[in-house]
């Protein structure tokens, strides 16, 4: 026995639907009196539960540094709690001890279970220890995440980010607007990569096919990350089809042939809400922008939406002032919070 602990092996599970500061709480509590956590993961394999792999993934990263945590899963094939009958207990339980392959000298719950509960009938051998779970509940999070955001650890919170995407043809405010509405919901944004990538040649003429790569792969891989610290929401500043749409303006077969990894991207992305700006404001040369867009932004802004279109992507659009852009956005984005 290790000094100071009290127990060999001992045992907390749950479905973690979604895992939350309250379970947090009870395995650290429960890793510091055992020689030995194992963590039983329950899980469905239907749209009612949160995929497994991302179950087991928030486990990992908040236990990983504890070092003696062990996970473990259990599929639990009812489709309401009502069928999980004390026979399917007991058989989980078996499948529960064969993974673990040692004898349970303690099994810890929250507070949201009692001396009742599967926890404690199926391990009679095991003493039953249930800390206090105080105000966390898993069903008052699912009725609404955002307005127990609190409630949720950091590597849970990225699962349940809105993106939100703005795009347009130039000169229509996106950068200004995306920084605004960041500031606002108090969280971040994911600028345009492409920006300071279209400068290194002075001009976006003279870009080489390796610039339109680097943008293409360097913003998706930055989202990725920029998602793991949002506070609800993620802006994001155009994305790899507005990349696509600026590389027909070039002659270079060579970029040209980037349009194919921009639509593989594209396939892969996902938006919760896209922000289409109209080109109703007043046109302002800064830096490079087409001279040729200027002209015909009616028609590139329609290109622009058939492109979008074409992938499947709906999009809702804002006009007006800036005033009445930043308006019309927040009402959306505080419909898409209350959804």
């Amino acid at each position: 026995m290790v000094h100071g602990m009290k127990y060999k092996v001992g045992m907390y599970g749950g479905s973690f639907n979604p895992l939350h500061n309250g379970h947090l709480n009870c395995i650290i509590k429960a890793a510091s009196q055992c020689g030995e956590l194992f963590i039983v993961i329950s899980y469905r394999s239907d749209k009612s539960d949160i995929d497994v792999k991302v179950k087991y993934r928030w486990v990992y990263k908040l236990t990983s540094h504890i070092g003696n945590v062990k996970i473990i899963l259990l599929e639990d094939k009812t489709t309401n709690k009502n069928d999980y009958t004390k026979e399917l207990w007991k058989a989980d339980c078996e499948k529960v001890k064969s993974q673990i392959g040692k004898k349970i000298d303690v099994v810890f719950c929250g507070s949201d279970y009692d001396e009742n509960s599967f926890w404690n009938v199926c391990y009679p051998e095991s003493e039953f220890v249930i800390f206090e779970r105080d105000k966390y509940n898993s069903t008052e999070i699912r009725e609404n995440i955002y307005e127990h955001w609190d409630w949720l650890p950091l590597p849970v919170r990225s699962h349940y980010v809105k993106k939100v995407l703005l795009i347009g043809s130039e000169s229509c405010g996106k950068s200004t607007l995306t920084i605004n509405l960041a500031n606002h919901y108090n969280t971040n944004y994911l600028e345009e990569v492409g920006r300071d990538l279209s400068e290194l040649s002075g001009t976006d003429m003279m870009m080489l096919s390796e610039d339109f790569t680097r943008i293409l792969l360097e913003h998706k891989a930055k989202e990725m990350r920029v998602i793991e610290h949002s506070n609800k929401i993620l802006f994001e500043d155009t994305d790899c089809l507005i990349t696509r749409f600026f590389m027909e303006f070039l002659e270079d077969e060579n970029i040209r042939n980037n349009a194919n990894l921009a639509e593989s991207i594209a396939r892969l992305n996902d938006y919760d809400l896209i922000l289409f700006l109209e080109p109703d404001v007043l046109w302002v040369q800064d830096g490079d922008r087409s001279v040729e867009i200027a002209e015909n932004r009616e028609k590139f802004s329609g290109r622009i939406k058939e492109i979008y279109e074409s992938f499947g992507f709906e999009y809702v659009t804002i006009s007006g002032n800036y005033v009445e852009r930043y308006e019309k956005s927040i009402k959306y984005i505080d419909k898409l919070l209350e959804q």
